[in-house]
């Protein structure tokens, strides 16, 4: 781990893409209080390996919160784990949520629904987009805790080369306007412990789905 990701700095801004933003360290003078927000909605709805409608695990474990029409199309119904009524969205994650995307130029931008997907060792997310919700007009927040990971972005195509990208504690990247459908994934996580998150990374993604 980067022992720089802990330090109080000034939050970044750097565009990557034309309508993709990221700003490091954004979370970070709130982070124990947005996990805190985090660890209810895992009370409330448990951490569970979602099945695909192909009927494949996935390895990264997820939870969600808020509207419970998000990915209502994406998971198996029949997966025993599945939680048929998610938990509300905290109030401190939807208004950071919104401010993250108020900096990235999204001002209309209003989540509905946050994802969680918890990481350990090993684990990884391949390529893919983000096309399940509604209105793909609008914008994905998306926050890390915890251990870092490598974040790819790439194309509007699966083939396209996508972009490295190094994701710490407290990283936020937004993505939506000519970036929107970008396929994106994550490199297997590398093993570590964080001191808020122990051995795993959090990732959470905002939307608006309907």
């Amino acid at each position: 781990m980067n022992l720089f990701s802990q330090l109080e700095v000034e939050p970044t801004h750097e565009e990557v893409f034309p309508g993709a933003v990221l700003m490091r360290g954004l979370a970070l003078p709130e982070d124990k209080e947005f996990f805190a927000a985090v660890e209810t909605i895992i009370a409330a709805a448990p951490l569970h390996h979602a099945v695909t409608p192909s009927g494949l695990p996935m390895g990264v474990m997820v939870t969600d919160c808020g509207d419970p029409r998000a990915f209502a199309n994406r998971w198996d119904p029949n997966n025993p784990q599945r939680v048929l009524s998610w938990p509300p969205m905290p109030r401190l994650l939807y208004d950071f949520a919104i401010r993250c995307a108020v900096r990235s130029g999204f001002p209309r931008f209003r989540p509905d629904a946050c994802h969680v997907n918890r990481y350990q060792a090993g684990t990884k997310l391949g390529l893919h987009q983000d096309r399940h919700e509604c209105d793909l007009q609008q914008p994905i927040v998306s926050v890390s805790f915890g251990l870092e990971c490598i974040f790819l972005l790439g194309g509007l195509q699966r083939i396209d080369k996508p972009r490295r990208i190094l994701l710490e504690h407290g990283d936020v990247i937004v993505w939506g306007g000519p970036s929107r459908m970008r396929f994106h994934g994550v490199q297997p996580l590398k093993p570590g412990c964080h001191p808020l998150t122990g051995p795993y990374r959090y990732n959470l993604t905002f939307r608006k789905i309907a």
